[in-house]
């Protein structure tokens, strides 16, 4: 079973851009995708989902704004849309999608950013906790949960082109990786860097200033983080800049399971 986590950088573009051919070529079973930013409404009228695959969509009451998408060619249970939060009780910004594919519970999840300032970083930071405490009942399933999306982190040096000149931004700040590591001890697997091991700097999203892309100046932001069940499952976990990067800013990351 492949699975796609994938920030799109808005649907419409990534539909010009050719997203439908990707779709094919990746032939993946699951598509967790994130900052769509459409309404149903507002989507292509010639355009449609991927022939023979559910879809769910939760998008953010702002236009243009936020969203994810999860589409499956399998069946596709939806257990929760949204999450309430204190900073967004409603979860107005189109955060989160449960659901369930068989013997697999995916969390598909695009985490606030914090870097427009200060407020917005409270925002985020109140977010991650509650999201943390979110996903623990989902530690103790005997059955597969797979965690995915970006998550605005970079974690350690390795996932992070600048780690000293980054060392202030939002993203790569100290509480921000201490919280992800928290998450690491609750029992999240991080498969990717299980997979590629310490030391190897693979990144899922470019700037678009300065020649990011062109120079490798990346950070890895987004995530596949696996409980115990699901990580006996695992295949292969890579992150794909070839052809991905054609359509976003983000690298779509693959997963591929038993």
């Amino acid at each position: 079973m492949r699975l796609v986590s994938w920030n799109v950088n808005g649907i419409r573009a990534a539909i010009r851009k050719g997203i439908d051919g990707y779709f094919e070529s990746i032939d993946a079973d699951i598509w967790m995708l994130q900052e769509v930013r459409a309404l149903p409404e507002q989507l292509p009228k010639n355009w449609s989902w991927p022939e023979g695959y559910a879809h769910h969509l939760h998008t953010a009451e702002k236009k243009g704004y936020s969203g994810v998408a999860t589409i499956s060619r399998s069946p596709m249970e939806v257990i929760q849309t949204g999450k309430p939060s204190a900073v967004d009780p409603n979860d107005s910004e189109g955060r989160i999608i449960v659901t369930k594919h068989g013997a697999i519970t995916c969390i598909n999840t695009y985490l606030p950013s914090g870097s427009s300032g200060e407020e917005r970083q409270h925002f985020k930071e109140t977010w991650m906790a509650e999201w943390r405490d979110f996903l623990q009942p989902y530690l103790s399933y005997e059955t597969p949960v797979v965690v995915c999306g970006d998550l605005n982190v970079a974690h350690t040096e390795d996932d992070i082109w600048n780690p000293k000149g980054n060392a202030k931004m939002s993203g790569f700040l100290p509480q921000e990786r201490a919280w992800f590591s928290q998450l690491l001890d609750d029992g999240w697997h991080d498969v990717f860097r299980e997979h590629v091991g310490h030391g190897v700097q693979q990144y899922s999203w470019w700037s678009n200033r300065g020649q990011a892309r062109a120079k490798d100046r990346g950070w890895r932001i987004d995530y596949f983080l696996l409980n115990q069940a699901a990580k006996k499952l695992v295949k292969d976990v890579r992150i794909e800049r070839q052809g991905g990067l054609d359509i976003s800013d983000h690298a779509p990351v693959i997963l591929d399971l038993k």
